[in-house]
């Protein structure tokens, strides 16, 4: 079976989140904003996996839901890093990217598992 494009782009997406964070860590010893930035980041990875397993067609939408919800306070985390100085631009705009097409990957999963309820 072809693994899922979401779960790939979402592993990858948290893995450079946890790189991102541990520089962040290491170059500037901040711990509250990266930390949030690390937990919503790494979220919707895990959160696509759990709702691959999901007990329902309802529980995998709500999995895929809260996915979405951790994809956009992600968003929020690195605008914050940025605006703040603690991420560069192109650190930035390279997270935003991927960020950005998992929402709307999220979105499309969503609306779809929603119309075949």
């Amino acid at each position: 079976m072809k693994e899922s494009i979401l779960k790939q782009k979402t592993y990858a997406f948290a893995l450079k989140v946890i790189k991102v964070y541990k520089q962040i860590i290491a170059e500037h010893k901040e711990y509250v904003l990266s930390k949030q930035f690390l937990k919503s980041g790494t979220a919707p990875g895990a959160l696509v996996r759990e709702a691959e397993y999901g007990q329902s067609k309802p529980d995998f939408i709500s999995k895929l839901s809260i996915a979405l919800k951790e994809a956009n306070e992600c968003d929020y985390w690195t605008w914050l890093l940025k605006d703040s100085d603690y991420i560069s631009l192109e650190t930035f705009d390279d997270l935003q990217t991927d960020n950005k097409e998992i929402i709307y990957m999220l979105i499309s999963s969503v609306k779809t598992a929603k119309s075949s309820l």
